[in-house]
């Protein structure tokens, strides 16, 4: 498929800017170039695809697929259109989305009525805020229904505790502990979203 052996990360070169090594791929071929991009973005583009609920061997195939991906297309990169980043993840979440269609046998008709107004990675970002939102849902469902109230009360209505108290007609104290005691629950379902 190609002459490329992406292996283990190389570290970037020092001085290393993702724009100048996009342009020495685009214009040169330079596989050193290539090297330094894939130390930069390799672990961030893994973490990414892990994040959106790929298979560790997945996330590194994906990681390749995007670096061959910007190595055969590093001409089309435009420095005006957005960061090096941006277009690189852009590719990388394109990747993905296509790979959960070849899984499904239904199509993913949300993500094509998606409009970017940008080539910033939103769809990534939009998909990860939904897994977050899902995540923080089920954990708040946990909790018994008072602690489930002071939290709701004060994170989406943003009321100060006194205010809490005030509302649902018992004590300060009682608001607080209520509040300690739903965190000492959530914290362990939900530390790693930090």
């Amino acid at each position: 498929m190609s002459d490329i052996d992406f292996g283990q990360p190389a570290a970037p070169p020092p001085d290393s800017d993702p724009t100048e090594l996009l342009r020495r791929v685009a214009e040169w071929r330079d596989k050193a170039a290539l090297a330094g991009l894939f130390g930069l973005f390799a672990p961030k583009i893994k973490s990414m695809m892990l994040k959106l609920g790929a298979s560790d061997a997945l996330a590194e195939d994906l990681v390749q697929e995007t670096l061959l991906t910007v190595w055969r297309k590093a001409q089309l990169y435009s420095p005006q259109r957005g960061a090096p980043s941006t277009w690189i993840f852009t590719i990388a979440r394109n990747l993905r989305i296509d790979q959960l269609r070849r899984q499904s046998n239904r199509p993913y008709e949300d993500l094509e009525k998606l409009e970017l107004a940008s080539d910033l990675p939103l769809g990534s970002m939009l998909i990860e805020q939904s897994q977050i939102i899902a995540r923080v849902t089920t954990a708040l469902e946990a909790l018994p229904s008072e602690q489930r109230e002071v939290v709701r009360l004060s994170f989406i209505h943003d009321l100060a505790h006194s205010e809490i108290a005030e509302k649902i007609g018992i004590p300060l104290g009682t608001v607080k502990s209520r509040l300690r005691l739903a965190y000492d629950r959530l914290r362990p379902m939900l530390e790693d979203l930090q």
